[in-house]
């Protein structure tokens, strides 16, 4: 059954069936050829799969991302963190992970974060004196900290998988965020010294007290949704529920940048998400009870236990896989697929559950905008409409960059912990 379940996903994926379909009849061809189980057990793990309460707050953060983009409240959010930087060197691009980083807090996707602070900071960047492979380079890799900085549907998805909870897996995907941030604002920081692009801009009081008023509710967001949680008022799928109401009320009655037409259109689409998302953790629901009650997960704890290998380097072995993993299959997919398989390991080389939760969403986060198949790459593409290979070239500086920091959070576990501990 091992050989079945390596070599068709593989053939499958080279002939280009979606994702979904390569893991839903891998699962169910090995059922039916090497196990008694009856073929019924298929469609009663999908249903138990979707059937886990943490993962309601999927479509509700999917809502409240798509209404803020739509509605004027992201713009206000991104006015700001414009705001805010300036006086110094590389300020264009750092206000743009900046962005980023605070838009996290509602949006929760990478692809979302492209599409919603590519067109307003490209133009900025260029202007600036950034040429152009910089400039794409920092729109299409800054989204991927929407996966770390919570909420974080990504995280949602580990702690169904792990059986861990949400609200601890969002308190430690704090600190590394920021973290990865600030390294990545370094960097900027030392380009633009380096090539001697003078775009600093003098901080303003008055120009952060208009930012502020004009954008007081978008940032009431995410100080209701971070209240609430660690408040212990709301569990993450209550607070996912309450921003939609609160996000749905200013974009409507507020700021009045949505209609009821608006509205229903965001409906569809969110909708639309949610039940791509569905169906992948139903099928991969399939395909990681399979891992589980075939002894692939025991086997390979098993194997690797055998080769007595320093936890480092165990640690070390798993990110260099999830990275290869990320650059050819989605977020989603790997993290509902991988984690049966990859957390008996990562626990008997002594790694905490929630701390291999960030390891796993930085990995595969980093995924995002690698070459070939990055989601952010093409979406990028599809809004600049600029050849492949400009989106790629200024990418590698950004893999390297996040790579240190993906080590730094690996072996640094209290960046990860010391939240969580915090909050008991």
């Amino acid at each position: 059954m091992l050989w079945l379940m390596l070599i068709l996903p593989i053939l499958l994926l080279i002939l280009g069936f979606p994702f979904f379909i390569v893991l839903l009849s891998t699962a169910t061809l090995a059922i039916v050829w090497f196990t008694s189980v009856p073929p019924t057990a298929v469609l009663q793990t999908m249903f138990g799969s979707i059937g886990n309460f943490a993962l309601l707050a999927v479509p509700f953060f999917i809502f409240a991302g798509e209404l803020m983009a739509r509605g004027g409240m992201a713009r206000r959010l991104v006015a700001v963190v414009i705001a805010l930087f300036g006086g110094f060197r590389g300020s264009t691009p750092i206000t743009t992970v900046g962005a980023a980083t605070l838009y996290g807090a509602i949006s929760g996707s990478t692809a979302a974060t492209v599409a919603a602070l590519g067109p307003m900071f490209y133009p900025q960047l260029r202007k600036a004196g950034y040429n152009e492979k910089f400039s794409l380079g920092v729109i299409t890799c800054t989204g991927f900290i929407d996966n770390i900085i919570p909420p974080s549907i990504a995280m949602i998805l580990y702690c169904a998988a792990a059986e861990e909870s949400v609200i601890k897996l969002f308190a430690a995907g704090i600190v590394p965020g920021l973290v990865l941030a600030l390294i990545m604002s370094l960097y900027i920081y030392a380009y633009a010294r380096w090539n001697n692009v003078h775009d600093s801009r003098p901080f303003r009081w008055g120009a952060l007290a208009v930012a502020l008023k004009e954008g007081v509710w978008a940032v009431g967001a995410p100080v209701l949704i971070f209240g609430g949680l660690y408040g212990g008022v709301f569990s993450p799928t209550e607070a996912a529920g309450a921003a939609c109401v609160y996000v749905a009320f200013v974009t409507m009655a507020i700021y009045r940048e949505i209609g009821w037409r608006d509205f229903w259109d965001v409906s569809v689409r969110s909708m639309y998400l949610t039940a791509q998302i569905f169906l992948i953790v139903a099928v991969a629901g399939v395909f990681s009870w399979l891992l589980t009650t075939s002894g692939v997960a025991r086997s390979a704890v098993g194997a690797i236990e055998h080769l007595q290998l320093q936890p480092w380097l165990v640690m070390l072995a798993i990110n260099i896989f999830l990275l290869v993993v990320g650059c050819f299959i989605d977020t989603a997919s790997a993290i509902l697929v991988l984690t049966p398989l990859l957390l008996p390991i990562a626990v008997a080389a002594g790694v905490d559950p929630i701390h291999f939760g960030i390891i796993v969403t930085v990995n595969l986060s980093i995924g995002t905008f690698t070459p070939p198949f990055g989601v952010n790459i093409f979406v990028a593409q599809s809004i600049f409409k600029v050849p492949l290979s400009s989106i790629y070239s200024g990418l590698v500086p950004f893999i390297g960059v996040t790579i240190l920091g993906l080590m730094i959070i690996t072996y640094v576990p209290g960046l990860s912990l010391w939240l969580v501990r915090l909050i008991g």
